[in-house]
Parts: structure tokens; C-alpha cells; sequence
């Protein structure tokens, strides 16, 4: 088959100009939805008495619940023309979805770091999920509209130059470009600002599974179980369980660990010889649930400690992996094994990927996927960011994005042609982000409404915190 020419693959990139203008893009579409009811619709299958606590978590700000709605975005995004330039995307790219971790040979590099909803669809999804979250966030830290605008302006843009720099590259040049922290401090911080991010680092260096082993176990001369903390972690069949009866029912008797031995089986299948090697030096201490993030409340993910023969431990996560938002409002290709589409995802898209990563099949057939546990994480803390440093923030996010989608589409070409060289895509994403943000601030109230009626139960992690202390 021949390979199609530069020339012809700009002209593609600018051809999806006529079935979606660079200005169509500033319109969030009729939105004739409830958004209660999709939120119902994606917490079906979680564990029943997490529900209100995704709820509780998601009602603290509109931002907390903007996080945990991608359902809604993915069906308000399906309503409206696309490029049809698709490839895949994270599908959940808000801002408080990027962060440093290390790579295997240990370097802190800045990445997207959350693939739940990854999935082949549209480029430009990617970027309004993360363009509205830049003004929603704004908004929440009382932020005035010109600067929720210049911080959009400032994401699209360095995502229209970085991916026109990456149209120039070859494959193993986008295949090897990993944004460090000294190339991100070069370009998107002042002096200060770097300094405030590399004390940053220097704790996020301190996250290590030794340092996580003395906080969360204990050892009774010979085994570690790991401490109770609910609703947040608990022992799936102990006293501080939140899951009902019928819920325990695959993890009674010695149930869990054969579960667990099962799982453990599929997951080694899944990895290169190396890392089999490697796993085969652990042993199985403790497994307990543990509660995540927001959006991801109510979902299973489980935390197993092991340890190898000097008793160092290794944390390892495993994730339920649920059918992704996108693949729900767009056609993308049919999928075997969800744990296989967030790993498989996880690898094109990011720079340098966990060595852990790798699925299995759960009780009752739900799919996992396996990765570390907060192995040299470095999150960012917005609200303690002011303005120059969110600047800062945004323009690293829009680069991220840009070499995610170069990296993992080889269409870098075809987007940088089809975005052109202006401000027309970008100032078309700042029209459509704020006028978004007015709808997420218009379902925010009415999700409130529905807490307050008791047509949604929320709690706060203190409130259920609370019941374990009576």
C-alpha cells in the first residue's frame, strides 16, 4: 500500500475543515438531557453503599463535580459535528488528570495519568474536556473571566505549536520525546515557580512502597496486614466492610485468595517474560478495597501488598475497568477486555508507562486492570496555585496533550493542518469552555437540588467516617 505524502495528508487535515469548521467548535449543541439521570445511569454496578460518597465528593464544588461527570460531557460532545481526525484519547483529560511520576529507569516525568476512559474518538474531545475544566476551575477559585479565557488561549495554543513541531518529527523521534522536568521548567516556569515545583518533587520522591508500607501496615512478626481506614480502605470481609452481604459472597471462606490466585494467573499472561521474573520474587501479604478519586467512587479497586524475600514490599492496584464514556457516544472500535483497553491505551498514549500495567478477568466477569500504587506521584494542588503558576499549568497541560495525541495517532500532520497556524481553533475552544462551564455551574445546581430532595443520597468522607467510630 503507498504511503501517503505530506502534502496529502495536510490536505486531509485541512479537508476535515468542511465538515467541521475550526469555528463550529464554540457551540455546546442543543442539550435536551437530564443530567441526573446519566449520573444514575453510571453508577449502576458500583458498590451500592459508595454511591453516596461519589455524590458527597462530587457536591464539595462544581469543579468536584465536573470530575466526576464525564459521562455527561462524552453525550453533551456526541451532539455536536466532529473532525472525524480520530485516534486515541484519554477521554477524561480535565486538569487534575496530568502529574509527575517515575519512569522505570526512575526519572520524574510530567504525563496524563488517569486512562479509564480511553478510547479512539475525536482529538478535539480531549481538548474541550481539558479546556472546560481550566475555566471551570477558574471559576471555583474566584478567578475573573479574562483570566479563565487567557488560560484556555494559553492550552489550545501551545497544543497548536508543539503539535506543528511535531508534524516535523520523525515516528522514533515522537516515540522517544518524554517530557522531563527540566524541559517543562525551561518552558512554562519562572525561576520561583521552579523552585516551588521541585520541592514538589522532592516529596514526591518520598513516595515510595517502603515509605507507603509504614504508613499503611503493620507487622505481627510474620505478616503485614494492611490498617483499616474506612470509608477510604477496608478489608473487604472485616468489621469495617461496606459492602453488603451478597457483594461479600466471592470473597467468603478462603475464596479471595483463590480469586486472587486466579487472577494473579491471567494478570502474569499478560506481561513480558522479564516482568513474570520479577513478580515471581513476591509473595501475597494482605488485599484490601480501597476508595479513589472521584468519578471513580463505587467502582472495585483493590490494593494487594506483597513482599519480596527481604521483605521490601511492592504495592500493586488492581481497577475495575468499566466500558468507557467514549466508546458509550462514539463509534470506536468493539472491545474484548476493558482492562486491556485502559492498558493498551495507557502505553500509546503516555510517554514512559508503568512496568506493572496488565489485566485480568474479576469475580462475577468484570474486568481489572493491575498497576502500581502511587509509585513517585506528584498531583497537582490547584487551589494552592496562583495565577502566573495555573499559566504555567495549563501551557505544560496543552503540550502533554499535544505529544499524547502525536505520540499515539501518527496524525500529528493531519491536526496541525487541519488547527492552521492562527488563533481561530483556540479562540473558538475559549468560547465553547466558557459557555460550557455555564452548563456544568446550571447541572452542578441542579444535582444539589436532587441531594437535598433525597432523590441522591451524598455523604462526606467524615460523615461516613463517622459510623466506624460510634
Amino acid at each position: 500500500m503507498k504511503a501517503s505524502t505530506i502534502a496529502e495528508r495536510e490536505a486531509r487535515g485541512r479537508a476535515a475543515r468542511e465538515s467541521s469548521k475550526r469555528s463550529s467548535h464554540r457551540t455546546v449543541g442543543e442539550l435536551h438531557r437530564d443530567p441526573i439521570e446519566l449520573l444514575k445511569q453510571s453508577s449502576e454496578g458500583r458498590v451500592e453503599r459508595l454511591v453516596p460518597l461519589r455524590y458527597g465528593r462530587m457536591s464539595v464544588s462544581p469543579f468536584t463535580f465536573f470530575r466526576g461527570t464525564a459521562i455527561i460531557q462524552a453525550h453533551d460532545l456526541s451532539r455536536v459535528p466532529d473532525t472525524g481526525l480520530t485516534m486515541p484519547i484519554c477521554g477524561d483529560g480535565h486538569l487534575m488528570n496530568f502529574g509527575g511520576f517515575a519512569t522505570p529507569e526512575r526519572q520524574l516525568v510530567f504525563d496524563l495519568n488517569d486512562f479509564d476512559e480511553v478510547a479512539t474518538g475525536p482529538f478535539e474531545w480531549d481538548l474541550k474536556r481539558l479546556t472546560a475544566s481550566l475555566v471551570v476551575a477558574a471559576r471555583h477559585m474566584r478567578l475573573s473571566r479574562g483570566t479563565a479565557e487567557h488560560l484556555v488561549m494559553t492550552a489550545v495554543t501551545e497544543y497548536r505549536d508543539r503539535m506543528t513541531q511535531y508534524a516535523q518529527c520523525g515516528a522514533l523521534e515522537l516515540w522517544y520525546d518524554r517530557i522531563t522536568f527540566d524541559r517543562m521548567a525551561e518552558t512554562a516556569l519562572t525561576p520561583e515557580r521552579r523552585r516551588i515545583v521541585r520541592r514538589g518533587m522532592e516529596k514526591a520522591a518520598s513516595r515510595t512502597h517502603e515509605n507507603l508500607l509504614e504508613k499503611m501496615a503493620e507487622h505481627d512478626g510474620e505478616h503485614w496486614t494492611i490498617r483499616d481506614a474506612p470509608p477510604a480502605l477496608f478489608h473487604v470481609l472485616g468489621a469495617n466492610t461496606l459492602f453488603t452481604p451478597e457483594e461479600t459472597e466471592a470473597f467468603r471462606g478462603h475464596n479471595w485468595r483463590k480469586m486472587l490466585e486466579r487472577m494473579w494467573g491471567e494478570y502474569l499472561k499478560t506481561m513480558s517474560h522479564d516482568r513474570r521474573e520479577l513478580l515471581s520474587h513476591f509473595t501475597v501479604q494482605d488485599i484490601v478495597f480501597k476508595v479513589v478519586g472521584v468519578g471513580s467512587v463505587g467502582t472495585r479497586c483493590m490494593v494487594v501488598l506483597n513482599v519480596d524475600h527481604m521483605g521490601k514490599p511492592l504495592f500493586l492496584q488492581l481497577k475495575e475497568a468499566r466500558p468507557s464514556v467514549v466508546s458509550q457516544y462514539y463509534k470506536s472500535p468493539p472491545v474484548k477486555h476493558e482492562g486491556e483497553r485502559v492498558v493498551q491505551g495507557q502505553r500509546m498514549l503516555q510517554a514512559a508507562s508503568d512496568i506493572f500495567l496488565g489485566w485480568a478477568n474479576g469475580p462475577l466477569g468484570r474486568h481489572f486492570y493491575f498497576r502500581q500504587l502511587r509509585d513517585m506521584k506528584l498531583s497537582a494542588n490547584i487551589e494552592l496555585f496562583d495565577t502566573d503558576l495555573l499559566e504555567g499549568y495549563a501551557k505544560l497541560c496543552g503540550w502533554i496533550m499535544a505529544r499524547a495525541h502525536a505520540k499515539a495517532s501518527g496524525q500529528a500532520i493531519e491536526v496541525s493542518a487541519y488547527i492552521g497556524r492562527g488563533d481561530q481553533f483556540a479562540e473558538s475552544l475559549a468560547a465553547y469552555a466558557a459557555s460550557y462551564a455555564d452548563q456544568v455551574e446550571r447541572d452542578y445546581d441542579l444535582f444539589l437540588k436532587a441531594c437535598r430532595s433525597g432523590e441522591l443520597e451524598a455523604r462526606t468522607d467524615e460523615d461516613m467516617a463517622a459510623d466506624f467510630r460510634m
